[in-house]
Protein backbone atom coordinates (compact mmCIF):
# COMPACT_ATOMS: atom_id res chain seq x y z
CA UNK A 1 0.00 0.00 0.00
CA UNK A 2 1.42 3.67 -0.86
CA UNK A 3 2.36 5.56 2.33
CA UNK A 4 0.16 8.34 3.82
CA UNK A 5 1.01 11.85 3.50
CA UNK A 6 -0.28 15.42 4.05
CA UNK A 7 -0.38 18.25 2.01
CA UNK A 8 -2.18 21.96 2.53
CA UNK A 9 -5.20 22.30 0.13
CA UNK A 10 -3.68 26.10 -1.19
CA UNK A 11 -7.53 27.71 -1.08
CA UNK A 12 -8.49 26.72 2.42
CA UNK A 13 -5.60 25.71 4.10
CA UNK A 14 -7.08 22.70 5.25
CA UNK A 15 -5.40 19.50 6.43
CA UNK A 16 -6.43 16.07 4.98
CA UNK A 17 -6.88 12.92 7.08
CA UNK A 18 -3.84 10.79 5.82
CA UNK A 19 -5.39 8.14 8.91
CA UNK A 20 -8.51 7.66 6.84
CA UNK A 21 -9.14 3.99 5.46
CA UNK A 22 -9.06 2.87 2.24
CA UNK A 23 -12.07 2.81 0.52
CA UNK A 24 -13.48 -0.70 -1.83
CA UNK A 25 -11.65 0.97 -4.91
CA UNK A 26 -8.37 1.41 -3.55
CA UNK A 27 -8.34 5.34 -3.10
CA UNK A 28 -7.33 7.19 0.45
CA UNK A 29 -7.79 10.38 0.93
CA UNK A 30 -4.64 11.35 -0.25
CA UNK A 31 -1.42 9.04 -0.78
CA UNK A 32 1.96 9.45 -1.69
CA UNK A 33 2.43 9.07 -5.20
CA UNK A 34 4.45 10.17 -8.66
CA UNK A 35 2.50 11.33 -11.21
CA UNK A 36 2.86 9.51 -14.17
CA UNK A 37 2.45 12.09 -16.98
CA UNK A 38 0.91 15.44 -17.61
CA UNK A 39 -2.59 14.08 -17.28
CA UNK A 40 -1.93 12.39 -13.81
CA UNK A 41 -0.26 15.56 -12.69
CA UNK A 42 -2.51 17.87 -13.34
CA UNK A 43 -5.90 15.70 -12.18
CA UNK A 44 -3.70 14.12 -9.09
CA UNK A 45 -5.13 10.64 -10.39
CA UNK A 46 -2.04 8.76 -8.71
CA UNK A 47 -2.27 11.24 -5.36
CA UNK A 48 -5.84 10.37 -4.90
CA UNK A 49 -5.21 6.27 -5.51
CA UNK A 50 -6.88 6.37 -8.28
CA UNK A 51 -6.27 5.51 -12.42
CA UNK A 52 -7.09 7.40 -15.50
CA UNK A 53 -9.13 4.15 -16.68
CA UNK A 54 -11.20 4.36 -13.24
CA UNK A 55 -12.14 7.86 -14.07
CA UNK A 56 -12.88 6.92 -17.54
CA UNK A 57 -14.92 4.59 -16.24
CA UNK A 58 -16.39 6.17 -13.52
CA UNK A 59 -17.31 8.77 -15.67
CA UNK A 60 -19.61 6.60 -17.90
CA UNK A 61 -21.00 5.39 -15.03
CA UNK A 62 -22.14 9.36 -13.84
CA UNK A 63 -23.69 9.69 -17.52
CA UNK A 64 -25.31 6.79 -17.52
CA UNK A 65 -27.20 7.21 -14.06
CA UNK A 66 -28.17 11.40 -14.74
CA UNK A 67 -28.49 10.91 -18.61
CA UNK A 68 -32.05 10.78 -18.40
CA UNK A 69 -32.03 14.83 -17.59
CA UNK A 70 -31.70 15.26 -21.31
CA UNK A 71 -35.09 13.63 -21.90
CA UNK A 72 -36.89 14.63 -18.49
CA UNK A 73 -35.85 18.74 -18.79
CA UNK A 74 -37.80 19.18 -22.00
CA UNK A 75 -40.99 17.02 -20.11
CA UNK A 76 -40.65 19.62 -17.13
CA UNK A 77 -40.29 22.73 -19.04
CA UNK A 78 -41.22 22.36 -22.62
CA UNK A 79 -45.13 23.00 -23.12
CA UNK A 80 -45.53 24.83 -20.01
CA UNK A 81 -47.29 28.36 -21.08
CA UNK A 82 -45.84 31.88 -19.59
CA UNK A 83 -48.13 34.49 -18.25
CA UNK A 84 -47.98 35.46 -22.19
CA UNK A 85 -48.52 32.35 -23.35
CA UNK A 86 -45.78 30.99 -24.54
CA UNK A 87 -43.95 28.04 -24.04
CA UNK A 88 -40.75 26.37 -24.36
CA UNK A 89 -39.75 23.91 -27.27
CA UNK A 90 -38.91 20.61 -26.33
CA UNK A 91 -36.64 19.55 -29.00
CA UNK A 92 -34.73 23.16 -28.38
CA UNK A 93 -34.83 22.59 -24.38
CA UNK A 94 -32.58 18.95 -24.77
CA UNK A 95 -30.33 20.38 -27.12
CA UNK A 96 -29.71 23.47 -24.56
CA UNK A 97 -29.62 20.98 -21.31
CA UNK A 98 -26.86 18.70 -23.47
CA UNK A 99 -24.95 21.77 -24.17
CA UNK A 100 -25.19 23.39 -21.31
CA UNK A 101 -24.56 20.06 -18.92
CA UNK A 102 -21.56 19.28 -21.22
CA UNK A 103 -19.50 22.37 -20.78
CA UNK A 104 -20.10 23.36 -16.91
CA UNK A 105 -19.37 19.63 -15.80
CA UNK A 106 -16.06 19.82 -18.50
CA UNK A 107 -15.62 23.25 -17.04
CA UNK A 108 -15.98 21.99 -13.31
CA UNK A 109 -13.68 18.75 -14.09
CA UNK A 110 -10.99 21.21 -15.41
CA UNK A 111 -11.54 24.14 -12.81
CA UNK A 112 -12.28 22.54 -9.65
CA UNK A 113 -10.53 18.37 -10.69
CA UNK A 114 -13.55 17.40 -8.44
CA UNK A 115 -15.68 13.80 -10.05
CA UNK A 116 -18.72 15.95 -9.59
CA UNK A 117 -21.12 16.03 -13.09
CA UNK A 118 -23.25 19.69 -13.58
CA UNK A 119 -27.07 19.42 -14.90
CA UNK A 120 -30.13 21.31 -14.90
CA UNK A 121 -31.50 20.97 -11.31
CA UNK A 122 -34.61 18.80 -11.23
CA UNK A 123 -35.92 20.97 -8.36
CA UNK A 124 -35.30 24.38 -9.62
CA UNK A 125 -36.74 23.33 -13.10
CA UNK A 126 -40.08 22.18 -11.83
CA UNK A 127 -40.09 25.23 -9.31
CA UNK A 128 -39.85 27.66 -12.53
CA UNK A 129 -42.30 25.78 -14.37
CA UNK A 130 -45.36 25.27 -11.95
CA UNK A 131 -44.96 28.98 -9.67
CA UNK A 132 -42.66 30.90 -11.50
CA UNK A 133 -44.13 31.26 -14.97
CA UNK A 134 -47.71 31.64 -14.23
CA UNK A 135 -46.30 35.13 -13.41
CA UNK A 136 -43.58 35.96 -15.55
CA UNK A 137 -42.62 35.06 -19.02
CA UNK A 138 -40.21 32.42 -19.71
CA UNK A 139 -37.20 34.90 -20.93
CA UNK A 140 -38.09 36.76 -17.70
CA UNK A 141 -37.98 33.56 -15.40
CA UNK A 142 -34.87 32.64 -16.99
CA UNK A 143 -33.68 36.39 -15.91
CA UNK A 144 -34.18 35.62 -12.25
CA UNK A 145 -31.97 32.32 -12.92
CA UNK A 146 -29.40 34.11 -13.98
CA UNK A 147 -29.46 37.04 -11.59
CA UNK A 148 -29.47 33.92 -8.89
CA UNK A 149 -26.22 32.63 -10.71
CA UNK A 150 -24.69 35.69 -10.64
CA UNK A 151 -25.37 36.17 -6.73
CA UNK A 152 -23.91 32.73 -5.81
CA UNK A 153 -21.02 33.33 -7.97
CA UNK A 154 -20.16 36.38 -5.95
CA UNK A 155 -20.83 34.49 -2.56
CA UNK A 156 -18.18 31.85 -3.65
CA UNK A 157 -15.82 34.19 -5.14
CA UNK A 158 -16.09 36.62 -1.99
CA UNK A 159 -15.27 33.72 0.47
CA UNK A 160 -19.02 34.45 1.91
CA UNK A 161 -19.85 30.19 0.85
CA UNK A 162 -16.97 29.14 2.10
CA UNK A 163 -17.38 30.87 5.49
CA UNK A 164 -21.13 29.67 5.78
CA UNK A 165 -20.02 25.73 4.96
CA UNK A 166 -16.69 26.09 7.67
CA UNK A 167 -19.66 27.44 10.06
CA UNK A 168 -21.29 23.92 9.90
CA UNK A 169 -20.23 21.28 12.75
CA UNK A 170 -18.38 18.28 11.32
CA UNK A 171 -21.54 16.11 12.67
CA UNK A 172 -23.88 18.24 11.26
CA UNK A 173 -22.14 18.15 7.64
CA UNK A 174 -21.88 13.91 8.30
CA UNK A 175 -25.63 14.00 8.69
CA UNK A 176 -25.99 15.83 5.21
CA UNK A 177 -23.78 13.14 3.40
CA UNK A 178 -26.09 10.29 5.52
CA UNK A 179 -29.48 11.72 4.88
CA UNK A 180 -28.51 12.27 1.05
CA UNK A 181 -27.53 8.92 1.13
CA UNK A 182 -31.22 7.85 2.06
CA UNK A 183 -32.47 10.27 -0.30
CA UNK A 184 -30.70 9.19 -3.51
CA UNK A 185 -31.87 5.81 -2.52
CA UNK A 186 -35.44 6.68 -1.95
CA UNK A 187 -35.09 8.25 -5.35
CA UNK A 188 -33.95 5.00 -7.00
CA UNK A 189 -37.02 3.24 -5.15
CA UNK A 190 -39.43 5.46 -6.10
CA UNK A 191 -38.47 6.08 -10.31
CA UNK A 192 -38.21 2.20 -10.30
CA UNK A 193 -41.66 1.72 -8.66
CA UNK A 194 -40.26 -0.05 -6.22
CA UNK A 195 -42.04 2.79 -3.88
CA UNK A 196 -44.93 3.95 -4.82
CA UNK A 197 -47.93 6.64 -4.06
CA UNK A 198 -51.11 5.29 -2.49
CA UNK A 199 -54.37 6.15 -3.35
CA UNK A 200 -55.17 7.16 0.27
CA UNK A 201 -53.57 6.09 3.67
CA UNK A 202 -49.77 6.34 3.80
CA UNK A 203 -48.31 8.21 1.56
CA UNK A 204 -46.17 5.69 -0.03
CA UNK A 205 -46.28 1.77 -0.11
CA UNK A 206 -44.13 -1.11 -1.86
CA UNK A 207 -45.22 -1.66 -5.62
CA UNK A 208 -48.60 -1.88 -6.33
CA UNK A 209 -50.78 -2.92 -3.41
CA UNK A 210 -47.77 -3.97 -1.61
CA UNK A 211 -46.54 -6.10 -4.26
CA UNK A 212 -44.42 -5.57 -6.88
CA UNK A 213 -46.15 -6.13 -10.22
CA UNK A 214 -44.03 -4.80 -13.00
CA UNK A 215 -41.40 -6.34 -15.11
CA UNK A 216 -39.37 -2.59 -14.79
CA UNK A 217 -38.99 -3.36 -11.19
CA UNK A 218 -38.27 -6.92 -11.36
CA UNK A 219 -35.20 -5.49 -13.34
CA UNK A 220 -34.57 -2.95 -11.19
CA UNK A 221 -34.46 -5.72 -8.27
CA UNK A 222 -32.26 -8.08 -10.41
CA UNK A 223 -30.23 -5.20 -11.20
CA UNK A 224 -29.79 -4.03 -7.62
CA UNK A 225 -29.02 -7.75 -6.53
CA UNK A 226 -26.31 -7.98 -9.34
CA UNK A 227 -24.57 -4.75 -8.74
CA UNK A 228 -24.12 -5.17 -4.84
CA UNK A 229 -23.03 -8.45 -5.45
CA UNK A 230 -20.49 -7.39 -7.80
CA UNK A 231 -18.74 -3.62 -5.56
CA UNK A 232 -19.63 -6.73 -2.62
CA UNK A 233 -17.11 -9.04 -4.38
CA UNK A 234 -14.84 -5.31 -5.65
CA UNK A 235 -15.38 -6.33 -8.66
CA UNK A 236 -13.21 -3.38 -10.98
CA UNK A 237 -16.39 -1.88 -12.82
CA UNK A 238 -18.53 -3.54 -10.73
CA UNK A 239 -21.38 -0.95 -11.39
CA UNK A 240 -20.61 0.11 -14.94
CA UNK A 241 -21.04 -3.95 -15.22
CA UNK A 242 -24.40 -4.26 -13.55
CA UNK A 243 -26.13 -1.36 -15.63
CA UNK A 244 -24.75 -2.43 -19.00
CA UNK A 245 -26.46 -6.09 -17.80
CA UNK A 246 -29.23 -4.89 -16.41
CA UNK A 247 -29.97 -3.06 -19.54
CA UNK A 248 -29.57 -5.95 -21.92
CA UNK A 249 -31.66 -7.88 -19.96
CA UNK A 250 -34.12 -4.84 -20.23
CA UNK A 251 -34.02 -4.34 -23.84
CA UNK A 252 -34.84 -8.59 -23.67
CA UNK A 253 -37.68 -7.72 -21.65
CA UNK A 254 -39.27 -5.32 -24.00
CA UNK A 255 -38.90 -7.13 -26.50
CA UNK A 256 -40.48 -9.77 -25.48
CA UNK A 257 -43.21 -8.40 -24.04
CA UNK A 258 -44.14 -5.09 -25.58
CA UNK A 259 -44.50 -3.00 -22.09
CA UNK A 260 -44.55 0.49 -23.06
CA UNK A 261 -44.58 3.81 -21.27
CA UNK A 262 -46.29 3.49 -18.25
CA UNK A 263 -48.86 6.38 -18.45
CA UNK A 264 -49.92 3.45 -21.14
CA UNK A 265 -49.59 0.44 -19.02
CA UNK A 266 -49.26 0.78 -15.65
CA UNK A 267 -46.70 -2.11 -15.98
CA UNK A 268 -44.61 -0.24 -18.47
CA UNK A 269 -41.43 1.53 -18.08
CA UNK A 270 -41.16 4.68 -15.88
CA UNK A 271 -39.47 7.15 -18.44
CA UNK A 272 -37.61 5.72 -20.98
CA UNK A 273 -38.38 2.46 -23.61
CA UNK A 274 -34.99 0.26 -23.69
CA UNK A 275 -35.32 -0.47 -27.55
CA UNK A 276 -32.44 -0.66 -29.93
CA UNK A 277 -32.40 2.55 -31.17
CA UNK A 278 -33.65 2.71 -35.57
CA UNK A 279 -31.82 5.90 -35.98
CA UNK A 280 -28.38 6.88 -33.89
CA UNK A 281 -28.01 10.73 -35.01
CA UNK A 282 -29.97 13.88 -34.08
CA UNK A 283 -29.26 17.49 -35.15
CA UNK A 284 -29.24 20.03 -31.98
CA UNK A 285 -31.61 23.34 -31.91
CA UNK A 286 -29.91 25.70 -30.20
CA UNK A 287 -32.31 28.36 -30.86
CA UNK A 288 -32.74 29.08 -27.05
CA UNK A 289 -29.31 30.19 -26.36
CA UNK A 290 -29.39 33.70 -24.94
CA UNK A 291 -32.97 34.24 -24.72
CA UNK A 292 -33.49 35.95 -21.43
CA UNK A 293 -34.43 38.93 -20.09
CA UNK A 294 -32.29 40.05 -17.04
CA UNK A 295 -34.82 42.93 -15.42
CA UNK A 296 -38.46 42.48 -17.45
CA UNK A 297 -40.00 40.43 -13.90
CA UNK A 298 -38.92 43.56 -11.93
CA UNK A 299 -41.30 45.45 -13.97
CA UNK A 300 -44.03 42.98 -14.33
CA UNK A 301 -44.67 41.75 -11.04
CA UNK A 302 -42.95 44.46 -9.11
CA UNK A 303 -39.51 44.37 -7.27
CA UNK A 304 -40.23 43.29 -4.23
CA UNK A 305 -42.11 40.09 -5.94
CA UNK A 306 -39.42 39.25 -8.02
CA UNK A 307 -36.83 39.98 -4.77
CA UNK A 308 -38.86 37.05 -3.39
CA UNK A 309 -38.46 34.89 -6.40
CA UNK A 310 -34.86 35.19 -6.49
CA UNK A 311 -34.23 34.28 -2.36
CA UNK A 312 -36.24 31.35 -3.33
CA UNK A 313 -34.15 30.42 -5.89
CA UNK A 314 -30.62 31.64 -4.14
CA UNK A 315 -31.26 29.33 -0.62
CA UNK A 316 -32.54 26.70 -3.28
CA UNK A 317 -29.39 26.57 -5.07
CA UNK A 318 -26.96 27.49 -2.87
CA UNK A 319 -27.56 24.84 -0.03
CA UNK A 320 -28.56 22.28 -2.08
CA UNK A 321 -25.43 22.08 -4.16
CA UNK A 322 -23.45 22.77 -0.80
CA UNK A 323 -24.83 19.72 0.64
CA UNK A 324 -24.79 17.45 -2.34
CA UNK A 325 -20.65 18.47 -2.85
CA UNK A 326 -20.13 18.04 1.12
CA UNK A 327 -21.63 14.75 0.73
CA UNK A 328 -20.41 13.74 -2.43
CA UNK A 329 -16.68 14.71 -1.59
CA UNK A 330 -17.04 12.75 1.99
CA UNK A 331 -18.15 9.81 -0.22
CA UNK A 332 -14.99 9.98 -2.38
CA UNK A 333 -12.74 9.89 0.41
CA UNK A 334 -11.91 13.35 -0.74
CA UNK A 335 -12.79 15.27 2.34
CA UNK A 336 -10.49 16.79 4.66
CA UNK A 337 -10.75 16.69 9.20
CA UNK A 338 -12.91 19.91 9.18
CA UNK A 339 -15.00 18.95 6.38
CA UNK A 340 -13.62 20.62 3.38
CA UNK A 341 -12.11 19.24 -0.01
CA UNK A 342 -9.45 20.00 -2.27
CA UNK A 343 -10.49 23.51 -4.51
CA UNK A 344 -13.64 24.21 -2.59
CA UNK A 345 -13.95 27.69 -3.67
CA UNK A 346 -13.42 27.33 -7.40
CA UNK A 347 -16.04 24.46 -6.98
CA UNK A 348 -18.36 26.74 -5.57
CA UNK A 349 -17.83 29.51 -8.17
CA UNK A 350 -18.16 27.54 -11.27
CA UNK A 351 -21.46 25.90 -9.36
CA UNK A 352 -22.29 29.60 -9.40
CA UNK A 353 -21.77 30.12 -12.87
CA UNK A 354 -23.65 26.57 -13.78
CA UNK A 355 -26.63 28.75 -12.69
CA UNK A 356 -25.96 32.11 -14.56
CA UNK A 357 -24.99 29.45 -17.95
CA UNK A 358 -28.43 27.29 -17.07
CA UNK A 359 -30.49 30.45 -17.05
CA UNK A 360 -28.73 32.15 -20.30
CA UNK A 361 -29.97 28.99 -21.97
CA UNK A 362 -33.29 28.68 -20.73
CA UNK A 363 -32.48 25.11 -19.47
CA UNK A 364 -32.81 26.38 -15.75
CA UNK A 365 -29.99 26.38 -13.33
CA UNK A 366 -27.42 23.90 -13.69
CA UNK A 367 -26.01 22.52 -10.55
CA UNK A 368 -23.83 19.39 -9.15
CA UNK A 369 -26.02 16.52 -9.22
CA UNK A 370 -25.82 13.92 -6.75
CA UNK A 371 -25.99 11.10 -9.32
CA UNK A 372 -21.96 11.47 -9.69
CA UNK A 373 -22.07 9.40 -6.23
CA UNK A 374 -22.88 6.63 -8.73
CA UNK A 375 -19.62 7.38 -10.67
CA UNK A 376 -17.70 7.59 -7.06
CA UNK A 377 -19.15 4.53 -6.26
CA UNK A 378 -17.48 3.17 -9.35
CA UNK A 379 -13.87 4.64 -7.71
CA UNK A 380 -13.99 8.36 -9.60
CA UNK A 381 -11.74 10.28 -7.75
CA UNK A 382 -10.83 13.34 -9.92
CA UNK A 383 -12.11 15.90 -12.56
CA UNK A 384 -11.12 13.60 -15.49
CA UNK A 385 -13.92 11.88 -14.71
CA UNK A 386 -16.11 15.10 -14.69
CA UNK A 387 -14.58 15.55 -18.14
CA UNK A 388 -15.64 12.34 -19.53
CA UNK A 389 -19.30 13.05 -17.84
CA UNK A 390 -19.42 16.18 -20.08
CA UNK A 391 -17.57 14.94 -23.08
CA UNK A 392 -20.64 12.55 -23.10
CA UNK A 393 -23.34 15.13 -22.45
CA UNK A 394 -21.68 17.04 -25.65
CA UNK A 395 -22.00 13.99 -27.72
CA UNK A 396 -25.92 13.22 -26.30
CA UNK A 397 -26.88 15.93 -28.46
CA UNK A 398 -26.15 14.28 -31.68
CA UNK A 399 -26.93 10.85 -30.07
CA UNK A 400 -29.97 11.61 -28.78
CA UNK A 401 -32.07 7.97 -29.52
CA UNK A 402 -28.64 6.29 -27.65
CA UNK A 403 -29.41 8.07 -24.18
CA UNK A 404 -32.61 6.65 -24.47
CA UNK A 405 -31.63 3.20 -24.22
CA UNK A 406 -30.99 2.46 -20.53
CA UNK A 407 -34.14 3.08 -18.68
CA UNK A 408 -34.53 4.82 -15.47
CA UNK A 409 -35.27 1.37 -13.39
CA UNK A 410 -31.41 0.26 -14.37
CA UNK A 411 -30.00 3.86 -13.24
CA UNK A 412 -32.12 3.31 -9.84
CA UNK A 413 -30.50 0.39 -9.13
CA UNK A 414 -27.50 2.25 -9.23
CA UNK A 415 -28.37 4.86 -6.96
CA UNK A 416 -29.65 2.76 -3.71
CA UNK A 417 -26.00 1.22 -4.17
CA UNK A 418 -24.32 3.94 -3.94
CA UNK A 419 -27.00 5.73 -1.08
CA UNK A 420 -25.99 2.64 0.83
CA UNK A 421 -22.59 3.47 0.33
CA UNK A 422 -22.98 6.86 1.78
CA UNK A 423 -24.32 5.83 4.61
CA UNK A 424 -20.81 4.83 6.22
CA UNK A 425 -20.80 8.64 7.29
CA UNK A 426 -23.21 7.59 10.16
CA UNK A 427 -20.50 6.22 12.36
CA UNK A 428 -19.14 10.11 12.26
CA UNK A 429 -22.50 10.74 14.61
CA UNK A 430 -22.46 10.80 18.47
CA UNK A 431 -26.05 9.78 19.14
CA UNK A 432 -25.55 9.59 22.42
CA UNK A 433 -25.72 13.07 22.72
CA UNK A 434 -29.05 14.10 22.48
CA UNK A 435 -28.21 17.76 21.41
CA UNK A 436 -26.18 16.35 18.49
CA UNK A 437 -28.50 13.45 17.89
CA UNK A 438 -31.80 15.85 16.87
CA UNK A 439 -30.45 17.78 14.82
CA UNK A 440 -28.84 15.55 13.07
CA UNK A 441 -31.70 12.80 13.00
CA UNK A 442 -34.00 15.86 11.28
CA UNK A 443 -31.73 16.61 8.59
CA UNK A 444 -31.12 13.04 7.74
CA UNK A 445 -34.76 11.87 7.86
CA UNK A 446 -36.41 15.28 6.16
CA UNK A 447 -34.25 14.92 2.71
CA UNK A 448 -35.63 12.22 1.58
CA UNK A 449 -39.23 12.42 3.11
CA UNK A 450 -39.67 16.65 1.57
CA UNK A 451 -37.79 15.31 -1.66
CA UNK A 452 -34.93 18.25 -0.88
CA UNK A 453 -31.81 18.26 0.35
CA UNK A 454 -32.23 22.41 0.93
CA UNK A 455 -34.74 21.69 3.02
CA UNK A 456 -33.16 19.19 5.41
CA UNK A 457 -29.93 21.05 5.79
CA UNK A 458 -32.26 24.12 6.47
CA UNK A 459 -34.01 21.66 9.41
CA UNK A 460 -30.92 20.57 10.22
CA UNK A 461 -29.88 24.38 10.81
CA UNK A 462 -32.49 25.53 12.62
CA UNK A 463 -32.91 22.49 15.04
CA UNK A 464 -28.60 22.59 15.86
CA UNK A 465 -29.47 26.45 16.85
CA UNK A 466 -31.89 26.16 19.02
CA UNK A 467 -31.52 22.62 20.59
CA UNK A 468 -27.92 23.39 21.70
CA UNK A 469 -28.18 27.31 22.76
CA UNK A 470 -31.63 26.34 25.09
CA UNK A 471 -29.63 23.32 26.43
CA UNK A 472 -26.44 25.46 27.48
CA UNK A 473 -24.50 24.83 24.53
CA UNK A 474 -24.50 28.17 22.98
CA UNK A 475 -20.78 28.60 22.51
CA UNK A 476 -21.20 25.78 20.50
CA UNK A 477 -23.33 27.48 17.38
CA UNK A 478 -21.44 29.73 15.05
CA UNK A 479 -22.78 32.93 14.95
CA UNK A 480 -23.22 32.33 10.83
CA UNK A 481 -25.22 29.75 12.01
CA UNK A 482 -27.98 31.97 13.64
CA UNK A 483 -28.11 33.86 10.00
CA UNK A 484 -28.28 30.69 8.05
CA UNK A 485 -30.71 29.43 10.40
CA UNK A 486 -33.03 33.05 9.99
CA UNK A 487 -32.47 33.28 6.22
CA UNK A 488 -33.78 29.35 6.17
CA UNK A 489 -36.88 30.27 8.83
CA UNK A 490 -37.54 32.85 6.25
CA UNK A 491 -37.46 30.44 3.28
CA UNK A 492 -39.64 28.10 4.96
CA UNK A 493 -42.68 30.78 5.36
CA UNK A 494 -42.13 32.52 2.11
CA UNK A 495 -45.43 30.51 0.69
CA UNK A 496 -47.56 33.36 2.68
CA UNK A 497 -44.88 36.28 2.26
CA UNK A 498 -45.10 35.80 -1.04
CA UNK A 499 -49.07 35.80 -0.61
CA UNK A 500 -49.24 38.70 0.90
CA UNK A 501 -46.77 40.65 -1.45
CA UNK A 502 -49.28 39.23 -4.32
CA UNK A 503 -52.24 40.75 -2.23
Amino acid sequence: MMSSHVFNDPETGAVPAPELPPLATGATATVDAEPKNALDRFFEISRRGSTIGREIRGGIVTFVTMAYIVILNPLILGGVADVSGNALDGAQIGAATGLTAGVMTILFGLVARLPFALAAGLGINSFLAVSVVGQVTWPEAMGLVVINGILIVLFGATGIRTAIFNAVPAQLKAAITVGIGLFIAFIGFVDSGFVNRTPGGPPVQLGDGGSITSIPTLIFLIGLVLIGVLVARKVPGGILIGIVASTILAIIAQAAFKLGPSFENPGGWHMTIPEIPTALVTIPDFGLIGQFDLIGSFGRIGALSATMLVFTLVFSNFFDAMGTMTGLAKNAGLAYKDGTFPRLRSAFVVEGLGAVAGGATSTSSNTVYVDSASGIGEGARTGLAAVVVGVLFLLSMFFTPLTLVVPIEVGSAALVVVGAMMMGQIKEIKFTNFAVALPVFLTIVTMPLTYSIANGIGVGFISWALVNSLSGRARKVHWLMWVVAAGFALYFVRGPIETMLAG
